[in-house]
């Protein structure tokens, strides 16, 4: 059997003297583990109640996501739309520039014939000359009016009318023997098919 000598604990809470003892920190140390772990727990339960809100902003900055994809949609449907105003207000100013055009060119075909019969029949000189020609160049050189209808060219009905129609050995294809009235064009745009006398193949 083991002699163990007997430890007495002193838990008086004053000294000898009368002053007041200092706790055993060993007995305070579970006393602060308790608190320190209350501390943690109030933490704990302290997080949760941010999540409301947090998923709130998350929300609002969807929204505010999804409302700027929607505006900015819409502010190209505007350019597209405004950009294809833009191109048919200048196809439709050409166009009408153009037709305008061609509507002058029209009134003036007559006078256009009578200046080229003149020069056939030796008759273009004078001041009569002069004018013929400023005008002919004019209509050419500044709205692209083109005179066509020439002797041995192959016939074409998008360009050419036949007033007579005359069977020939000398040619393998319809072509023009005689142009009694000479044809006008802007472009790809008859204003007046070159009427004409064909030689067809016999």
């Amino acid at each position: 059997m083991t002699n163990e000598e007997p430890i007495i604990r002193d838990n008086r809470k004053l000294d000898s003297t009368g002053a007041a003892r200092e706790h055993d920190s060993r007995a305070a140390a579970p006393a602060d583990s308790a608190s320190s772990a209350s501390s943690a727990s109030s933490a704990s339960a302290g997080s949760p109640a941010e999540a409301p809100g947090l998923a709130e902003l998350k929300a609002e900055n969807a929204q505010l996501a999804d409302e700027l994809a929607r505006a900015n949609a819409a502010t190209y449907n505007v350019n597209q739309e405004y950009s294809a105003y833009v191109r048919r207000a200048k196809e439709n100013a050409v166009a009408a520039q153009q037709a305008g055009v061609e509507k002058v060119a029209e009134s003036l075909l007559s006078v256009l014939d009578d200046v080229h019969l003149a020069r056939e029949h030796g008759e273009l000189d004078g001041p009569f000359k002069s004018v013929g020609e400023k005008l002919e160049n004019t209509l050419e050189l500044g709205f692209g009016l083109v005179r066509y209808g020439t002797v041995g060219e192959e016939f074409d009905p998008a360009f050419h009318e036949a007033l007579m129609d005359q069977p020939s050995g000398e040619v393998t294809v319809p072509s023009i023997a005689q142009v009694i009235q000479p044809g006008y064009r802007i472009g790809e745009k008859v204003l007046r098919p070159a009427r004409v006398v064909v030689n067809s193949p016999a």
